[in-house]
């Protein structure tokens, strides 16, 4: 599974309009989105950069006024970790990677008025770009990156989700373009006075359930912390591997 995660990963980033490859990493740029989750490099499979390879990669991200940032699963390319730490990256997070397939999903307690649907029109994709703007800490209005990834989670047989209780915008995620048969739940955010409510929950199992629907045959994610981690379990994410995190601060 961790394999098939990994080259899910790598797949999409391939088929990105904006991807580069920087000796052997392809990197995944968002133009229109400065979040550093949404920029990062992914290293070919059994990867052995050299020094240099690294240092062009870093200056890539530079150019591109981008986090040097990479995100991938250790046991995918072993040597890659060591070179970056050599080169003073450091660790963010080694994260859990967690899966659900129709088997395994569960039905979370139902939430008073809460419905959740596909966004339609440019306002509703406007309301849940917002709710995952602030809800990963931007402010202000969402960038046009973030409404474009809902956008084209719709469009190209991904999902993408917008919560409301009683008519106000509660949450908001998708599960991207799928690739073989896999995709990922990304972008999953509660506005704040929502919180604590079961409104991620409902609104996971709803994405999870639309895209398997659709004909994935798993979806995976990489949970924020513990807190999060619990939710996803509830509703039948299991873990299967963990994720390396890694970035270079500012020069």
């Amino acid at each position: 599974m961790d394999t098939a995660i990994q080259n899910y990963a790598r797949t999409l980033a391939l088929r990105s309009p904006d991807h580069y490859r920087i000796g052997p990493f392809t990197v995944r740029h968002n133009p229109g989105w400065e979040l550093k989750f949404a920029n990062y490099a992914i290293p070919d499979q059994d990867a052995e950069p050299s020094a240099q390879d690294v240092a062009d990669l870093v200056a890539a991200f530079r150019e591109h006024d981008r986090l040097p940032r990479l995100e991938f699963l250790p046991a995918w390319a072993p040597a890659v970790e060591p070179a970056l730490l050599a080169a003073g990256f450091t660790v963010e997070n080694r994260a859990p990677v967690m899966a659900c397939t129709a088997d395994d999903l569960l039905t979370p307690k139902p939430v008073d008025g809460l419905r959740i649907a596909e966004p339609l029109t440019d306002a509703e994709f406007t309301s849940a770009a917002a709710v995952q703007h602030t809800g990963f800490g931007g402010e202000g209005g969402p960038e046009d990156g973030e409404i474009a990834w809902l956008r084209r989670a719709t469009e190209s047989g991904g999902v993408s989700g917008l919560a409301t209780v009683d008519g106000r915008p509660a949450g908001a995620g998708g599960c991207s373009t799928p690739a073989d048969g896999i995709g990922e739940l990304a972008g999953l955010a509660v506005a704040d006075a929502f919180r604590r409510r079961g409104v991620g929950a409902a609104l996971s199992a709803w994405l999870t359930r639309t895209a398997l629907e659709r004909g994935f045959h798993t979806v995976w994610l990489e949970p924020g912390g513990p807190d999060v981690e619990r939710i996803y379990a509830g509703v039948g994410y299991r873990r299967t591997g963990e994720k390396l995190n890694i970035s270079l601060g500012p020069a």
